[in-house]
């Protein structure tokens, strides 16, 4: 047998398989078939998988491995700035108390008789300060020792960065003359400084806004320093206020050599004076702000002189220089019964010739 053959006159034409009709949508031009990216499996693949002859190979586009590798890029960007800001955010955790305003005072001492004038070594050796230390060298610092919820590193730290602040705010001679603010204030919780701008740009005796409760500053369009150096003598102490909380006092007196901030005409050099501040401090340190490496200034105390007791002390000190006396004379107190519009000044004291405060 020849094998199975179709009908004498072929297949019919609508007959299945019959003529071309079926195959005629589908039409296999050129286009099509470079169209078609086909991939010959290697033989070791196809014997081992039994898989087709060939595979379809997927368009590369080429940029796509740029774009892959920018989202990677973008990823980790994103990720380092959430860490940044997650350990230099200024907001404190939950439970960490919030920095309190500053609360400071300035009482002048007025002079009992005219202000002793000279060269700035003579007045020294012949006054208290003698026996001072010299600068930040006047200034002691404790043994460190842990307390219950701080350890002594972070005791240390704390004293450390107090010193700091007792040097900047006044000892340094930018300060003093009014000139260096930023140092002051970086070193500040970042919760004060709207309260510290205010005080520079509008001082007020009002207990929370005198800038010469930041820092000891003089103002230079009245006094000079006739010597750099600054005599120091006092102490520093530390206690734990709270479990969250280290507290920094310090009890200073600090004296300055003064000169006018200009010579009279046709005169020689004026002679200088001393001035004398005691200086009582608070500074607390939580968690954050030893971390931080800054610190909240809770208290500050200031008796200062010789200066005039109507003397407005809350931007600038004004010390009275030599030869100068207070016109007033003597010390004027404030009256518990006057009325608000009666009150005659703030508290003044008197500075003896030995330079220390006696209460009026």
């Amino acid at each position: 047998m020849a094998g199975h053959e179709g009908p004498p006159d072929g297949t019919p034409e609508r007959a299945p398989g019959g003529g071309d009709d079926e195959y005629r949508s589908i039409v296999f031009d050129e286009a099509f078939v470079k169209a078609a990216r086909l991939e010959e499996y290697s033989a070791r693949e196809r014997v081992g998988d039994h898989a087709p002859a060939v595979r379809s190979r997927r368009p590369q586009r080429p940029g796509a491995s740029r774009q892959a590798l920018v989202l990677v890029l973008l990823i980790a960007l994103a990720f380092g700035t959430a860490i940044y800001m997650g350990v230099r955010m200024p907001y404190r955790q939950p439970g960490a108390p919030a920095a309190a305003p500053l609360r400071s005072t300035v009482v002048p001492l007025t002079p009992d008789g005219p202000v002793p004038g000279g060269e700035p070594e003579e007045l020294i050796a012949g006054s208290p300060a003698a026996d001072f230390g010299t600068g930040a060298d006047g200034i002691d610092l404790p043994d460190p020792v842990a307390t219950r919820n701080f350890t002594e590193e972070q005791v240390v730290q704390a004293l450390t960065a107090s010193k700091d602040y007792l040097v900047t705010s006044a000892v340094d001679a930018r300060t003093l003359t009014g000139g260096n603010v930023r140092d002051v204030r970086i070193q500040l919780d970042p919760q004060q400084h709207g309260q510290f701008d205010q005080s520079l740009a509008r001082p007020a005796d009002d207990g929370r806004h005198a800038a010469t409760g930041w820092m000891v500053r003089f103002d230079p369009e009245h006094v000079r320093l006739a010597h750099r150096s600054v005599r120091v003598d006092g102490a520093v102490t530390f206690a734990e206020v709270s479990d969250q909380e280290l507290e920094v006092s310090a009890d200073h007196v600090f004296v300055y050599a003064l000169r006018p901030a200009k010579a009279s005409a046709g005169t020689s050099e004026a002679d200088a004076s001393l001035f004398t501040v005691r200086r009582q401090v608070r500074i607390r340190f939580d968690h954050d702000d030893l971390r931080d490496r800054q610190l909240e200034l809770a208290e500050t105390a200031l008796t200062a002189g010789p200066l005039a007791c109507t003397a407005d002390a809350s931007a600038y000190l004004r010390p009275l220089l030599a030869g100068e006396r207070d016109p007033r004379k003597t010390p004027h107190g404030t009256n518990p019964f006057a009325t608000p519009g009666q009150l005659s000044g703030s508290l003044c004291g008197v500075l003896d010739t030995g330079q220390a405060a006696k209460a009026s």
